[in-house]
Parts: C-alpha cells; sequence; structure tokens
C-alpha cells in the first residue's frame, strides 16, 4: 500500500507524484530546483541545488521526517563540473553518516536550463 504525501508543490502535466510514502514507512521522492509557485529556477547550479535540496527537506519533513531519515540519493546533473558545487550545497543539508549517494551525468533534463535532478529514499517514522 502506498500513501501520497502533499508536499505544497503544484501538480506537473506528468503521471508523477511528489513524494510517496509506502507501508513500513520507505519514503519515495525526487525532485528538482521548482519554485512553489511550479517554475523552475534556471539559475546558477547552487542556487538550482539548494532549492532541489529544500523541496526534498519539505516532501521528507511533510511524511514526518527529518533529513536524517534520508538513506539514499540518487543525483542527475547536465555537466560534470558541478560536482564541487552540488557537493559544497549537499553538505548544507546532510551531515556525516551521509546517505548513499550516487551521481550520474546526464545529456539533458527534461526542462531547458533545468541542470540538476534528484531521487531520494528516506526510512521516515511509520
Amino acid at each position: 500500500m502506498k500513501q501520497v504525501i502533499d508536499v505544497g508543490l503544484p501538480a506537473l502535466k506528468q503521471p508523477f507524484s511528489w513524494a510517496v510514502k509506502a507501508t513500513g514507512a520507505m519514503l519515495f521522492t525526487a525532485h528538482g530546483p521548482v519554485r512553489t509557485d511550479g517554475t523552475i529556477d534556471t539559475g546558477t547550479i547552487e542556487a538550482q541545488t539548494r532549492l532541489t535540496f529544500e523541496n526534498l527537506r519539505r516532501a521528507v519533513q511533510a511524511a514526518g521526517g527529518t533529513m536524517a531519515d534520508v538513506t539514499q540519493v540518487l543525483i542527475y546533473m547536465t555537466d560534470v563540473a558541478d560536482m564541487p558545487a552540488i557537493d559544497a550545497v549537499y553538505r548544507e543539508f546532510f551531515e556525516a553518516p551521509y546517505p548513499n549517494r550516487s551521481s550520474a551525468a546526464v545529456a539533458a533534463l527534461v526542462v531547458p536550463g533545468m541542470k540538476i535532478e534528484i531521487v531520494a529514499y528516506a526510512m521516515v517514522p511509520a
């Protein structure tokens, strides 16, 4: 069984839920630099990364957890040279022990100008 979590972000045109909590308190969520009005931040990688992780924090908190509950993060970026900037912002949201993480450079993301997208998993209180 699964429960869709209202994270306060607008519905998208795609068949997509911002966050889904599964029986047993597993949270599945994906985020990019989406503002609460539905527009996309296409600014610097630092600004996009910060907004993306703020959205993750919003989803985890809406599901009853904290960023310490995040167990894995998958990062997709359009430029591998952005990794040091992404790492710097990442450290603003996580501390050791860090979640398991994988990072990959991709040719493009769905929205032109979008430089980062993440998928994250968390074990939040049941």
